[in-house]
Parts: structure tokens; C-alpha cells; sequence
């Protein structure tokens, strides 16, 4: 129908068919949005920031339970993520756009979603894949999958509980990286691949988020993935490939370490428009390699982030905390210890340039000798991304000021 059209006729519907309707997502979703037909097992969606993918999700899952599907998973990137984003804070979470006639009990002790007809919704962390073990489904969606820790054990384990019923189906909404399980996913026949763009949903996007955080990446190769969907290959001149990183992955670091350091690349300023200050946590094995144990990055005030390190510093159970005193010198450990003054705290400037001091870092990599404990999404592109003489990213800054402390002994950086 015409705009007016369709106006008039519904200014012509009672109170309650106008409130059916308003929750009808057949009748409001774009045609990308709705699952697509078909004997398929796995809706691979993957799309920009702001396509409106977490909403298309949660509305799958409310039509699956609708229909009567009994046992559904919902899987996130931490508990977080399934908190905020799928089920309860976030604008599209499934409690926000439930119809009030079928609003589930959200259980957060039981880690549950209960639905008037008897429909069960279990929530599932990325960064715990053995939760998966044993229960089993007839439907799930997996939202940011490309960046779990553990996705390949996650999507393993799901895999084996998908069992019930004649047809369970999977729904993975994500923004794409080129790890393996996304490749496979692509490439598999039961898989509907739907690669879709931010801008497909710009008629419902703030003007300010499009001028300000679009308009910028469009035509990049950053914008490629975080607008477009795509999958990116390597950089053509970057230090480091998916490929050594991939090589180099372990599921779990060695009992026993010889030294763990929480290494800090200090943003200079702080506010929304700053920098991150990139945290990042890594241990020396008595095999001599080097192990990333965890990506504490944050985007904060100084205050923040120093207490994100110290926090990260006893939950490891670290020896030191390394920083970079380039920006800022002596008010980096001066804020460090305002948040703890009596912690073991080295203070570092950089002698050389970043090419050289990253170099020696990325010949380990390439060696075999340095090993992610799981995945880390963000640290890994920006690794796989940057071209020696751009502007070199936090996390990278950090990972590279850890490993050189814990493997080289320091010797890139003067004191």
C-alpha cells in the first residue's frame, strides 16, 4: 500500500488489532530480516554495525517459541553480552519487544527464559563452551560468534545438542571475521549465507551515528567488514597473518608459568572520542613461548583504566605490570598506584620506532613460539591490519610490549 494508504487503514483498526499489529515483526521487518525458506539448518547473517541483526535475531527466537519449539539456546559472547544485548538492556533484547500476551519470565539464576506455553530458552556463554555439553535443542541463535573465545568449541558443542525435533535450525547473527568457522559456515550447502550492509537499515539509524561513525569507514577496508559484511583477507604488508595466529592457538595455557605481566598502552586523552588504552594480559611458559592469556582493553579515564589493570593484575595473579611511558611519563605509574601504590610496576620508553620494536615480536609469532589462548577478535584484526608507518592501535601496542618484557627480556625498549 501507499504511505497515506496504509495510514488511514490503520487509524481504522480497533485498539487491540492495532496492538497485534504493532508487534507483528512479519508485517514490520524489512525482507532480509525474515528467515529465509527452505530446508536449511544454519541462517548465517552476518551484516554491518546498526543493520539491525540482534533484532532479527530475538524475533526468530519469539517465533520460534510461538510456534512451539520447546528447547531453544541462546548463545553469547559472555554473560554479559547475553544480558545486555540479547535478552533484557538492549533496545532489541527479547524481553523489550515481546508482544505483553507473551512475555517470558526471564530467570537469571537459572540462567533461563520461560514463555506462557511452555517454551525454555537456556542462556549460553562463548567464553564457556562446555556449558553445551550434554543439553539438548531444537533451536538456537549464536549472536557475534566471529568474535567468541572458544568459538570452534562452542559451535562444536552446540552442534551435538541440536537433536530434537524434525527440524532444528540455527541462527547466527554476527559482524564477519575470516576465522575459520565463519569460512566453513559460508562454504557449507545447509548454510544461508546473507551478507547485508549498515545502510540497508539507515532510514532508522540516527543522522548523527551515520555522519559521524559511517560516512567516515565508508569506502575503507575497515568499512568493508564493519558496514558491508564482508570477509576481509589479510593486509596486504602487515606484520602478522590469520594464518601463523591460527597455527599458534592453544585451548588452554600451561599449568604452570614462569612469569605473567599485565602489559598498558595508555591512551592519551580519555572521553568517548579517545583512544582505547589497551590491556592486554600474557604469560612466559617454561617452554620459553610466550601465552596470551586475556584482552582487558578499555576506552576510559585514566582512573578506569588503571583500576581495570590492577584488577587484571591480581585475577591473573601477575608479577608485574609493564606501561608505556611515552604518553604521559611518570603520571602513567603515578595513576597506577593511586589505585594501588604497593603493586610491581615497571615503567617503559619505547627507543625505537614501532616497526622495530613489533618486528622481533612477529618473527616469534611466525616461529611457533607464541601462542592466543583462545581468540581474541579485536587485538587479532588490528594485528592482522596494521602496515608498518601507520599510527599503530592499542591492543597491538600493549601485546607487543608484553611479549617483549616476558620473551626478549626488554631488550627493544631503554630505560
Amino acid at each position: 500500500m501507499p504511505a497515506e494508504q496504509k495510514a488511514a487503514a490503520i487509524r481504522q483498526l480497533s485498539n487491540e488489532d492495532a496492538q497485534r499489529l504493532l508487534y507483528d515483526w512479519s508485517f514490520w521487518a524489512r525482507p532480509e530480516q525474515v528467515a529465509p525458506e527452505g530446508d536449511w539448518f544454519v541462517w548465517l547473517l552476518r551484516s554491518g554495525r546498526g543493520f539491525g541483526k540482534t533484532r532479527t535475531g530475538a524475533e526468530w527466537v519469539i517465533g520460534r517459541a510461538q510456534a512451539g519449539f520447546k528447547r531453544i539456546a541462546l548463545v553469547g559472547q559472555t554473560k554479559a553480552d547475553l544480558r545486555d544485548t540479547m535478552i533484557e538492556l538492549g533496545e532489541s533484547g527479547i524481553m523489550r519487544i515481546s508482544p505483553p500476551w507473551f512475555r517470558p519470565e526471564f530467570q537469571p539464576s537459572k540462567r533461563r527464559l520461560m514463555w506462557p506455553n511452555g517454551a525454555v530458552a537456556v542462556l549460553y556463554s562463548g567464553d564457556e563452551p562446555d556449558q553445551l555439553r550434554g543439553p539438548q535443542h531444537d533451536s538456537a541463535w549464536v549472536d557475534e560468534l566471529a568474535k567468541f573465545k572458544y568459538p570452534e568449541d562452542t559451535w562444536s558443542n552446540l552442534l551435538f545438542g541440536m537433536r530434537i525435533g524434525s527440524k532444528p535450525q540455527i541462527v547466527v547473527t554476527t559482524t564477519p571475521r575470516p576465522i575459520p568457522l565463519i569460512k566453513r559456515l559460508i562454504a557449507d550447502r545447509n548454510t544461508v549465507d546473507m551478507q547485508r550492509s549498515s545502510y540497508d537499515n539507515i532510514d532508522n539509524l540516527s543522522p548523527v551515528y551515520v555522519r559521524e561513525v559511517l560516512e567516515p569507514m565508508a569506502g575503507t577496508r575497515l568499512g568493508r567488514q564493519e558496514i558491508d559484511g564482508a570477509i576481509l583477507d589479510d593486509t596486504p604488508g602487515a606484520l602478522w597473518k590469520r594464518t601463523i595466529i591460527e597455527a599458534g592457538r592453544v585451548r588452554r595455557a600451561p599449568a604452570e608459568l614462569k612469569r605473567i605481566v599485565v602489559a598498558v598502552d595508555p591512551a592519551a586523552t580519555s572521553g568517548q572520542e579517545s583512544a582505547e588504552t589497551g590491556i592486554i594480559v600474557a604469560g612466559l611458559g617454561q617452554d620459553g613461548h610466550g601465552y596470551v592469556l586475556d584482552d582487558r582493553t578499555v576506552r576510559a579515564s585514566p582512573a578506569e583504566w588503571a583500576a581495570q589493570a590492577v584488577s587484571a593484575y591480581y585475577r591473573a595473579k601477575a608479577d608485574r605490570i609493564v606501561a608505556e611511558a611515552n604518553n604521559g611519563g611518570e603520571m602513567v605509574e603515578a595513576t597506577i598506584r593511586t589505585v594501588d601504590a604497593n603493586i610491581s610496576f615497571k615503567l617503559v620508553w619505547a627507543s625505537r620506532g614501532k616497526q622495530t620494536r613489533a618486528e622481533p615480536i612477529s618473527a616469534l609469532y611466525e616461529q611457533g613460539k607464541i601462542h592466543h589462548v583462545g581468540m581474541f577478535a579485536e587485538l587479532e584484526d588490528q594485528m592482522c591490519s596494521w602496515v608498518p608507518g601507520e599510527t599503530s592501535p592499542d591492543r597491538m601496542d600493549a601485546l607487543v610490549w608484553a611479549m617483549t618484557e616476558l620473551v626478549q627480556g626488554g631488550r627493544t625498549v631503554a630505560f
